[in-house]
């Protein structure tokens, strides 16, 4: 199963240290039944779609890593990597899946970096409003319009990707 790791710039760098991620569990994002649910209508049920969709919450909860980690610099980190069907468990949460919770996997193990199969990461002239949307988060998920659109910023921001052999030059 493919997943979508959220990182940190540091924990990219611990992770290329170590040779892997984690230890397990780790937080991860994938293409589950209730993300299919979540995003796709009728019209639609692109894989390549999902996939993005996964993306896109895996970058949210790097965000929320950054908005932790005062010293890290602010550039959402997602590691995207292959790891066995039964290593993955779905978020089971109260309700349905919401904004938070659509996607969110537990990956019970280490995750070897010779499993990863792309980094994707943003670009300098992001940190601006990453910066602004990780200091916005807390007030976003109470329902501040302005800090919503802080979030938004930092959001529109599409993520570069990066081998996995460019990781050194990404940690350096």
């Amino acid at each position: 199963m493919r997943v979508y790791v959220p990182l940190t710039l540091p924990a990219l760098r611990q992770a290329h240290g170590a040779g892997e991620l984690g230890p397990g569990p780790l937080e991860a994002y994938a293409v589950t039944p209730g993300l299919r649910e979540w995003y796709v209508s009728d019209a639609s049920d692109e894989d390549e779609e999902l996939e993005y969709a996964a993306l896109g919450r895996a970058a949210r909860a790097s965000l929320r890593l950054l908005a932790g980690d005062s010293e890290a610099v602010r550039r959402r980190v997602v590691v995207v990597a292959e790891v066995p069907d039964g290593a993955v468990t779905a978020e089971a949460g109260d309700g349905p899946p919401d904004e938070e919770t659509v996607g969110r996997v537990r990956v019970a193990e280490a995750v070897p970096l010779a499993k990863a199969a792309a980094v994707h990461v943003d670009a300098e002239d992001a940190e601006p409003d990453v910066r602004s949307a990780a200091g916005a988060l807390e007030a976003a998920g109470r329902g501040d319009e302005d800090a919503r659109s802080a979030v938004d910023g930092a959001e529109d921001h599409e993520l570069l990707w990066f081998a996995t052999q460019e990781i050194p030059a990404l940690v350096g």
